[in-house]
């Protein structure tokens, strides 16, 4: 006679495979990150004694581009939005990426492009995951569960925040759901690259407040209102991102000679105006959130060096230096607002990630997680409309639209966002509807 298997029986076997795996796709990402900080800390260290370190970039810019297109041309997976549109499709990661990931983006940020960090880590993580993937001759979807296990391992690591972390990996995907399904070996994978990062030696930034405001209608009004600001502030990020590069794609000539102009340009800014918008900038990010008061231009300049940097032959990632403009956009506007600089500063970085990535509960997670429980309300509200003033837009066009964001915008959902027109138009006549049902409603409540 034959034993049925029970559903618990399946799900258990089912939670013990996925917390193993991901357990060792933790692992490694952990030990690969640390590695990376580490060997990032060393160069940008071993820049500092070098003032006039950035006029290198015209000669190591195009030494980057020219590695990361002519050598091992069909391995180019090692950007977050490479990975994201690997993961969509079911694809493998190659160990080349891996390895341009790790090396490239060292030597763009160390010789002052302004790039980030976290792309990197999550980039090998997701490569490892693939590679375990193929020597374990596992399906595409257990492949992409992996991958995604990997990008929350590598976040987690990098910034030392395994729950944000892990949510970012599953929510990155598809704006406006959640793959609950990868959560829980998302959610291993995170705690267990931060916790090896961290035995491995590396150091986080953990700034809890000292003055949160009680709360008050005055007060969350203003949140209301920043929230709408940082949105706007997001899709700005967000459309000179994309104005750079598609200029950068105009641009006539090889990619060296490309390059070479970035650098140029990189090189004048850090000159003229000054070294600190280059390379990562944490220091200024932490100041920022220390209360430090910040120039108003500093988030405008750190936006055109950024998107110089990977518009023009850089590798690396956008999230630092989202921290950067979004961190000293508070500072700076923090007087207009007349919120505490140290606060502001600190909901200003985390909306700011909410609306230019579309990822508005892992920013919030990561608020209570870098800051404290007593700003949750606060940076919650404020990421969530930030999130939706940024409209249908994103800095990774391979993510897909499930939700709209108004149903009142014109805007076909199962996309990605770069086969999704900006600029769409509102669907008027269900504008007119809805009015027109609301004063039917409102005339038989008079009526009564």
């Amino acid at each position: 006679m034959k034993k049925k298997i029970t559903e618990e029986t399946v799900i258990f076997a089912s939670v013990v495979k996925w917390v193993l795996l991901a357990t060792v796709v933790g692992i490694f990402t952990g030990i690969a990150s640390s590695g990376f900080v580490r060997l990032l800390d060393y160069s940008i260290s071993f820049q500092a004694g070098f003032p006039y370190y950035y006029m290198f970039l015209p000669l190591i810019l195009p030494c980057v581009a020219y590695l990361s297109i002519k050598v091992f041309p069909s391995s180019l997976d090692y950007t977050t939005d490479k990975v994201i549109s690997v993961i969509h499709g079911g694809r493998k990661i190659s160990l080349v990426s891996i390895i341009k990931a790790f090396f490239l983006s060292i030597i763009s940020i160390a010789s002052g492009g302004s790039a980030g960090k976290e792309a990197p880590c999550a980039d090998i993580g997701a490569g490892f995951g693939s590679l375990f993937s193929a020597i374990f001759k596992f399906n595409t979807v257990d492949r992409k569960k992996l991958m995604i296990c990997g990008v929350s391992a590598g976040f987690a690591g990098v910034f030392g925040v395994p729950v944000s972390g892990a949510i970012f990996g599953v929510e990155v995907l598809f704006v406006g759901s959640i793959l609950y399904d990868v959560f829980l070996p998302s959610l291993v994978a995170g705690v267990t690259s931060y916790q090896v990062s961290s035995a491995l030696g590396a150091k986080y930034f953990v700034e809890p407040l000292n003055f949160v405001p009680h709360f008050s209608n005055l007060f969350f009004l203003k949140i209301i209102i920043a929230g709408v600001f940082f949105g706007i502030c997001s899709f700005a990020f967000i459309e000179i991102n994309r104005f750079v590069k598609h200029l950068s794609s105009k641009f006539s000539g090889s990619v060296i000679i490309r390059a070479f102009f970035g650098g140029i340009i990189l090189c004048l800014i850090g000159f003229l105006i000054s070294p600190e918008y280059l390379s990562l900038g944490m220091n200024t990010v932490e100041n920022s959130l220390r209360g430090c008061e910040a120039p108003f231009y500093a988030p405008i300049i750190k936006t055109i060096t950024t998107a110089v940097t990977l518009a023009f032959g850089g590798v690396g990632g956008i999230i630092t230096p989202i921290l950067y403009v979004g961190s000293t956009l508070g500072s700076a506007a923090s007087s207009l607002f007349g919120i505490n600089p140290q606060t502001f500063s600190a909901i200003a970085l985390v909306s700011l990630l909410a609306g230019i990535t579309n990822a508005p509960i892992a920013s919030s997670v990561m608020a209570i997680e870098l800051f404290g429980p007593e700003i949750a309300p606060y940076a919650c509200v404020s990421c969530l409309v930030s999130f939706l003033m940024t409209g249908h837009r994103s800095i990774y066009p391979s993510q897909v639209l499930s939700v709209r964001k108004s149903e009142s915008v014109d805007v076909e959902t199962g996309k990605t966002f770069g086969k999704i027109d900006p600029s769409c138009e509102i669907d008027q006549k269900k504008i007119q509807r809805k009015i027109k049902k609301r004063m039917k409603e409102i005339m038989h409540i008079e009526n009564k």
